[in-house]
């Protein structure tokens, strides 16, 4: 599990709207809003460099964070971001408050690990295909895991492993699973590499024939 210290001072916002959502950026500062549990949502003012430092982890956005709103700490999980179309920056945060005891549903990413030891790939000259980066789980807050690892070791070419064949966490389901077994998807698989065809050597040009007309004239010169 990650050892980084997730938690985000908050201020309480008032000033609401785009105007004042475009003044608080200019200062660098971060709107965001708490919702979810039940309970009114807040909107929010967040230190926008020290956030954004945060999201340049993984676990960010796959683990209980902290956010400390006057001087009171609500435990949250990421539910949207939105960033800024060509700058390194962030524009937005929704954040979903978390219960002791009550599920929650969120995505977490998936780890694939040995894929060059693979039977298929060191044996057999194939590659790995990933089918999804991170699964929707629920669970309750304690149980939440960082990600989902996934072990290819014994895989061979032509295999492929779907969500039944995930070994999960105590206590946490796969969302997918819950909708019927038509929704068992792939998530990796061992194939056989793609071979490019060479390209087929191009025809020679011939020398350009005379048409029919051309030909007669050149054999009524040379009966002259």
């Amino acid at each position: 599990m990650s050892t980084i210290d997730f938690t985000i001072q908050a201020e309480v916002r008032t000033d609401t709207g785009k105007g004042a959502s475009r003044r608080l950026r200019r200062a660098d500062k971060l709107p965001a809003i708490l919702y979810g549990a039940n309970k009114e949502a807040i909107s929010l003012t967040l230190d926008h460099n020290k956030v954004n430092n945060m999201a340049d982890y993984e676990a960010f956005y796959s683990h209980i964070l902290t956010l400390v709103i006057d001087g009171k700490k609500h435990q949250a999980i990421l539910k949207d971001v939105q960033r800024h179309p060509f700058k390194p920056k962030l524009t937005h945060l929704d954040f979903q408050r978390v219960e002791k005891g009550q599920k929650l549903h969120t995505h977490v990413p998936v780890h694939f690990i040995n894929e060059k030891s693979a039977v298929g790939v060191k044996d057999e000259g194939g590659v790995v295909v990933h089918h999804i980066n991170d699964v929707e789980v629920t669970c309750l807050p304690k149980d939440l895991p960082e990600f989902v690892e996934v072990d290819v070791a014994g895989m061979a070419l032509g295999d492929t492993l779907h969500l039944t064949d995930l070994h999960m966490p105590k206590g946490v389901e796969l969302v997918e699973l819950t909708k019927g077994e038509d929704h068992d998807q792939a998530v990796v698989s061992i194939v056989a590499p793609r071979v490019e065809k060479e390209p087929e050597p191009e025809a020679e040009v011939s020398a350009e024939v005379p048409t029919t007309k051309e030909s007669d004239e050149e054999e009524e010169k040379g009966d002259e």
